[in-house]
């Protein structure tokens, strides 16, 4: 063979096994020399790989070296049954190692030996997470919307009390008095709108996530002129249904929560692909679009994480608490969802929003 000859690549698998891509679980179809030669979307999903760029390469690639899956695949293949392993884990170079439980099963068709169906294993507990997270967030946004609105109208009592005091005094020292009273009267004002901001109706119509994120970008370099925002954009995302006043101030939201982590100086990283046959806000959709905001700074304090969208939780000396809240709002009214991952030089919010009819309930 030549040096510039390649060894051929196995051919991708027939339709037999099109299906597959149907399923929440992330399914690799391997040959007999545990090459890879098939990955679902959920496959692609999990480990942020693409069939196209893998088919081919030795499974220990993608799964890393571990003893009980190598004897696992090793048993499948001499004596054609099944096995499951355990926590098995997957380091990934720029995000968190994952904890699978991955079960190798036979196979004889179109080349194939072996399909290994993963699962994280704490997919079922971060369900059940989310699940309750979801309700107390409700429970705790219906309180903050009615305690707003119990506020505002003796605030405006008290702010229209004090501009009629500020005529009747002649003293400018008295004045200065009346004068803060008016100014927090409005900072509290600001606040109370701010918390019933997020019940207003949507307006939708087809937005680019692009122009949005780049009119981020510059909001955020005007106001944090030692923050380098960065784009990593696939270009090839279609446009999506919602409000683009209500993204462009969710997504600024969490840049800008970032941007006061690192003090005012560091790096973002604005990151969009799309993800396929993927589940949001426990809807499944055929298409939807990952948006990534990464910054570099110290990372969000564990005594917080777990509540870092709850409304008046702040990591941040000073702060309102009300950002993330409002971003996570603006994020589920369009059908989407926001997670986060965090550790110290890294934070991770993760957006997904449907690009998509939803398939299944």
């Amino acid at each position: 063979m030549n040096a510039t000859e390649q060894a051929p690549q196995p051919a991708p698998v027939e339709s037999a096994f099109a299906g597959l891509d149907l399923l929440s679980s992330a399914i690799v179809l391997l040959d007999g020399r545990q090459l890879i030669r098939h990955l679902n979307p959920a496959a692609e999903n999990l480990f942020a790989v693409s069939q196209r760029s893998w088919l081919g390469r030795p499974m220990i690639q993608l799964l890393g070296v571990s003893p009980s899956l190598a004897a696992a695949v090793e048993s499948t293949l001499k004596n054609n049954w099944s096995y499951t392993g355990h926590d098995i884990v997957v380091v990934r170079a720029d995000a968190d190692p994952l904890h699978l439980d991955c079960t190798v099963s036979p196979v004889e068709a179109s080349g194939v030996r072996m399909l290994l169906e993963c699962r994280p294993i704490d997919q079922q507990l971060k369900a059940a997470r989310e699940e309750r997270e979801a309700m107390q967030q409700q429970a705790n946004r219906e309180l903050i919307r009615n305690l707003a609105h119990e506020i505002k109208n003796p605030l405006g009592g008290i702010r229209g009390s004090a501009q009629l005091l500020e005529r009747e005094l002649t003293s400018p020292a008295l004045r200065e008095y009346t004068q803060v009273i008016i100014k927090e009267a409005d900072r509290l004002q600001d606040l109370m709108q701010r918390l019933l901001s997020s019940h207003r109706a949507m307006q939708p119509a087809l937005v680019s996530i692009h122009e949005i994120l780049e009119r981020v970008r510059r909001l955020i370099h005007a106001e944090y002129a030692g923050v380098r925002v960065r784009r990593d954009y696939d270009t090839s995302l279609p446009d999506l249904t919602g409000d683009r006043e209500q993204l462009i101030q969710a997504i600024l939201n969490i840049a800008r929560n970032a941007a006061q982590a690192m003090g005012g100086q560091g790096e973002i990283v604005f990151r969009t692909r799309a993800v396929r046959q993927v589940t949001v806000a426990k809807k499944r959709y055929r298409l939807a679009l990952e948006l990534q905001v990464i910054d570099n700074g110290p990372g969000i304090p564990e005594e917080i994480r777990e509540k870092i969208f709850y409304p008046l939780v702040s990591g941040r000396e000073g702060g309102s608490g009300l950002g993330l809240t409002l971003a996570q709002s603006f994020i589920h009214q369009h059908q989407g969802s926001i997670d986060v991952e965090s550790r110290p030089g890294r934070t991770c919010f993760i957006v997904r929003l449907p690009l998509a009819h939803k398939e299944t309930p």
